[in-house]
């Protein structure tokens, strides 16, 4: 009696092993990181309001004419209050001296990942200027409208590649266009979310606690991230460049430069060029900087770290974040000029605001050409130490009643 053929068992497919694509494993990277930011940040300033017995940011150092502070106090003052400027009282806290200090703050850090915002919180509190309930939409409306000459750094030192995207938009560009699409689409969360939460932005989280708890939390992030940034950095240097932000458009803040549209990289090393943006990219890296709407983050951070996890190399994630901060800062810029700008000349009159600007071009001009060197041989530890000083030093500020 025969046996039958024996028939081998066929081959059991290879179990077949999921894998996110790479812009969803940043973007699941990316949320996480943020929402443990904000969660710590919360409680950090929550448990500090409540130990104290008095609201975030509160104060015991009484304004003048006998009023409450800043943002947070018992007063509950907050830019959107309304309080009656004191155009006179406003005035006699400035001066050309305090507008050029302002102007160096504004500039040196406006580009830096250490916050913009909370240095200029601190400075100003520091100067006497803006910390009255009378003088406080005028001292918020210097800081935001002397980041026009931040702004005026970037048109100077990117302008072939802002030519590029003149050139998109009128339809002679498609490297232009793209990388149009894609700002734009990067700018629209911030201004959706600050458009409908300014007041509650403005009122709980502009005040001293959470501003150090940003600077604390932020710090702590990139220390954790910079060796992996790092390491891409020295991919992209080995690969002679490869993933760097140039292209035809490129300028010289620093030696960054490549070929136009390359997209080439070994697989997790060299990321890609500037040209190579999508508008899914561009949409979480958008997502990210509307977190930065909390004081003391800074959305430079933010925005390089998201594009950085989308595929982005360092020093295209650097140029976009600049260039990005083109609409955002000239959008916040342009509404705060609208809202107060004739307060702010009958307060302030034109000397101090044009010295706040034109030391706001200069030195962030020099920020931004040194930032860029910077990242070219070094990593971004240092701004993640400094983030930890500085949340140390605004911490005993607040504790010594120094600021409020």
């Amino acid at each position: 009696m025969s046996l039958p053929p024996v028939v081998p068992n066929p081959p059991m497919p290879r179990e077949r092993r999921f894998h996110h694509p790479p812009t969803m494993r940043a973007a699941l990277i990316l949320v996480l990181m943020l929402g443990t930011l904000t969660i710590a940040g919360t409680f950090v300033t929550s448990r500090v309001g409540a130990s104290s017995g008095s609201p975030i940011g509160a104060t015991t150092a009484g304004a003048t004419n006998g009023t409450a502070d800043v943002p947070g106090t018992d007063g509950g003052a907050s830019p959107t209050d309304e309080i009656p400027p004191d155009t006179a009282a406003a005035r006699e806290q400035m001066n050309p001296a305090k507008a050029v200090v302002l102007g160096v703050v504004e500039g040196v850090t406006e580009y830096l990942p250490i916050s913009s915002t909370g240095h200029l919180y601190v400075t100003q509190r520091l100067l006497g200027v803006g910390d009255t309930r009378a003088t406080l939409v005028a001292g918020y409306g210097f800081a935001i409208v002397i980041q026009a000459g931040a702004i005026l750094a970037v048109l100077v030192l990117y302008r072939r590649r802002i030519a590029t995207v003149f050139q998109g938009l009128i339809g002679r560009s498609e490297e232009g266009r793209n990388l149009l699409i894609a700002l734009v689409v990067a700018f629209l969360p911030a201004a959706v979310i600050g458009f409908l939460f300014e007041g509650p932005i403005k009122s709980r989280l502009f005040a001293g606690w959470p501003i150090v708890a940003a600077w604390a939390v932020g710090g702590v992030a990139i220390l954790l991230i910079s060796d992996r940034i790092a390491k891409k950095q020295a991919a992209e240097a080995a690969a002679g460049g490869s993933g760097s932000g140039g292209g035809k458009g490129a300028d010289t803040a620093g030696s960054i430069g490549t070929t136009p549209g390359q997209d080439a990289r070994p697989p997790g090393r060299v990321g890609r060029s500037l040209d190579a943006i999508t508008p899914r990219h561009a949409l979480i890296i958008g997502v990210a900087q509307a977190f930065a709407m909390w004081p003391g983050t800074s959305r430079s951070l933010v925005t390089i770290v998201a594009a950085v996890l989308v595929g982005l190399s360092v020093s295209a994630a650097v140029e976009f974040s600049f260039l990005l901060g083109l609409l955002t800062l000239g959008a916040a810029t342009a509404y705060e000029a609208l809202s107060n700008g004739s307060l702010l000349v009958e307060a302030y009159g034109g000397i101090e605001i044009t010295l706040g600007l034109v030391v706001a071009f200069v030195t962030a001009a020099a920020a931004i050409t040194w930032m860029v060197r910077w990242l070219e041989q070094r990593s971004l530890a240092i701004f993640g130490w400094y983030r930890l000083v500085a949340a140390g030093v605004g911490a005993l500020l607040l504790i010594t009643g120094t600021i409020g």
